[in-house]
């Protein structure tokens, strides 16, 4: 296969995705029936026939009977909604319901979607996919711990022949604990949340190229890999910072985060198109398998029935690609480990 043909794809798929995040929904916190729904249920505590305990509030302004989360279920207190985001929430669904019956198309709101909660979970398909992600990494990065430890020869020192072995157990943990803060974050959108979200996200990114760097240009000595690494660790540490402690720029984070993973798709790409690797093809299928998902992931449309959207189909695409991608690392592990032994022997 030529390695062109993944290099200007990409390259496609990445001026696709700039394309598809500059289009943007129109904003329905700005509708006056919207706002002064959110306004009357604030004095009221009711949208319709839908009344909130935490909305009724005494002279001096305290809730009464207490703190509104001693009213909410035990698995409900943890999310902290109060009247304000209770109000947006089904001031939201209501607006929607008559935009629908008017024939207009749906609108985000405060910069999001009208999702439907299930027992409290803001988008409770996507939280489980990421959850399911979840689950396939653990999985994946097991079954590499018994491969290299348990399946395959060890050096007489005990370590591994395989060499990049350290480098996947870092990214095994990179990935479960970015799909476990993707999970809470969408469970409950606040700011913490979101901003570990996405840290670990950019976390996960920034070393996924930084492996893909050392793997395909074979880099084994310790002192080469900190001088490649230190920099795009300095980069994607400061890029954190930034969002945390600074401003949190999601154009800019997007640029970032797609920069970096085109960059990696395409050295995975041209390494595989012209190495003779084993498992050269599930390279193949996993950089086109991350192009479209790149794709879903900056594309927006608003969530089918209140509950799947783009981002969702992301997390959906993902989970095969995880697992393709375990794949490729156990047989990378068996193909290294071989080529060490057959020149001992």
């Amino acid at each position: 296969m030529n390695p062109m043909i993944p290099f200007h794809s990409l390259l496609l798929l990445a001026a696709l995705c700039l394309l598809l995040h500059t289009i943007s929904a129109t904003d329905g916190a700005g509708d006056l029936l919207y706002i002064d729904c959110v306004e009357q249920c604030e004095k009221t505590g009711c949208v319709g026939d839908r009344c909130f305990q935490h909305c009724k509030f005494s002279s001096d302004g305290t809730p009464i009977d207490g703190p509104w989360y001693m009213h909410e279920p035990l698995y409900l207190r943890w999310k902290q909604w109060d009247c304000r985001t209770d109000c947006r929430y089904h001031c939201m669904l209501s607006r929607e319901e008559e935009r629908a019956k008017h024939g207009a198309q749906p609108v985000k709101y405060h910069g999001k979607w009208s999702f439907k909660r299930v027992s409290g979970i803001q988008e409770p398909v996507t939280v489980a996919l990421s959850a399911l992600n979840l689950a396939i990494q653990f999985h994946g990065w097991v079954s590499f711990f018994i491969l290299v430890y348990y399946n395959l020869p060890l050096r007489p020192d005990k370590k591994t022949y395989y060499e990049y072995t350290g480098l996947w157990h870092i990214y095994g943990i990179l990935s479960m604990n970015s799909w476990l803060w993707s999970a809470v974050f969408h469970s409950r959108h606040v700011e913490l949340t979101e901003k570990l979200d996405y840290s670990s996200a950019v976390a996960l990114l920034g070393y996924t190229l930084i492996i893909s760097i050392l793997r395909a240009f074979n880099v084994k000595d310790e002192a080469r890999r900190v001088m490649i690494s230190a920099p795009l660790i300095a980069f994607v540490t400061t890029h954190i910072m930034y969002l945390n402690f600074y401003e949190f720029a999601y154009g800019w984070n997007m640029k970032v985060c797609v920069a970096m993973a085109v960059c990696q798709l395409l050295i995975w790409a041209i390494w595989a198109g012209g190495s003779d690797h084993p498992s050269r093809w599930k390279l193949f299928v996993a950089v086109v398998g991350e192009g479209v998902a790149m794709v879903l992931r900056t594309f927006d449309f608003p969530p089918y029935k209140g509950y799947v959207d783009a981002h969702a189909l992301y997390h959906a695409t993902t989970i095969p690609l995880a697992f393709l991608w375990w794949s490729f690392i156990r047989d990378d592990a068996e193909f290294r480990t071989s080529y060490h032994l057959n020149k001992v022997k």
